[in-house]
């Protein structure tokens, strides 16, 4: 979930880095009795996320300015039309649009990208779920725009659960000289009845060992297609599967229809574009007719 804190941790970090010490320009532009009005207007089609976002880029700035946002998270737009709109001083106005643009197009984007995705999928069961691969710093919102284009979420942190991928494995195998089963059930019998177990193989002889060690989730990672349906048949419901590696749009209709639970993607979040979305601003002077 998206809170208050985690929105205002990354908007005031982001307002300070852009304007440390004021926004010059503005203030040597713009009357301080100056007042705005602005639309927040989609240059392209997409998926929107970011409402809450865009509105507290602009009451941080200036609690005065007040935002309407005009779509809900997840909601598709067409190119044109008009997502939010502000009123207020517009130096505030001005100071915050950079960084409420910057959030949103980021986030819209994302949102944008994981609902064509999620599309391809049509059909089947598997969920399209995001990775740990996000901007450091803005996981959480990078995450609820996931969630916004009708993906789901893996675990948020390292803290969360236990994914024991390649590099555990080998240190593990390494250092113990036991055997995968028995090294996953030592691990098994150290952790809480609620916590997770996912363990990675990348070879099907690997899936029965890992089986054995009661494993909730087994990742097939860059399995061919055909694998896939091998590794999915082997599993049989004993734990969830999930696929991973080597997931583009192209490629993520095939991996779903093989049967697997879970698909995550790195892309989501690590080579999304921003959506076009601008600030249409118009001045006008305090206490003016308009």
């Amino acid at each position: 979930m998206l809170t208050d804190q985690s929105i205002d941790a990354v908007v005031t970090r982001a307002l300070e880095e852009d304007a440390p010490w004021g926004d010059i320009t503005s203030e040597v532009l713009i009357p301080a009795d100056a007042r705005a009005t602005a639309s927040l207007v989609a240059r392209e089609p997409g998926v929107f996320s970011g409402g809450r976002v865009f509105e507290r880029a602009m009451t941080c700035t200036d609690s005065r300015i007040q935002t309407v946002v005009l779509r809900e998270d997840g909601e598709r737009f067409a190119a044109g039309d008009r997502l939010a709109t502000v009123t207020g001083p517009a130096r505030g106005i001005l100071r915050a649009e950079r960084v409420a643009l910057n959030l949103t197009q980021h986030m819209s984007g994302i949102a944008t990208l994981t609902a064509s995705y999620v599309a391809e999928t049509a059909g089947t069961s598997a969920r399209v779920v995001d990775t740990r691969k996000t901007t450091p710093g803005l996981r959480a919102l990078e995450r609820h725009a996931v969630r916004s284009g009708g993906g789901h979420n893996h675990r948020f942190s390292l803290s969360d659960a236990v994914l024991a991928k390649d590099n555990h494995l080998a240190v593990l195998a390494a250092s113990t000289g036991l055997s995968l089963t028995e090294a996953l059930r030592r691990v098994r019998d150290q952790l809480g009845h609620t916590t997770h177990l996912e363990v990675e193989v990348d070879r099907i002889d690997q899936i029965g060992p890992v089986l054995e060690a009661g494993a909730d989730t087994i990742m097939l990672d860059n399995f061919s297609l055909e694998d896939l349906r091998e590794g999915v048949r082997l599993i049989a419901g004993r734990a969830l599967v999930e696929a991973s590696g080597g997931v583009t749009l192209d490629t993520v209709g095939g991996i779903a229809r093989t049967g697997v639970d879970i698909i995550s993607a790195g892309a989501l979040t690590h080579s999304v574009r921003a959506l076009d979305l601008g600030l249409d601003v118009d001045i006008e002077a305090e206490g003016s007719s308009r």
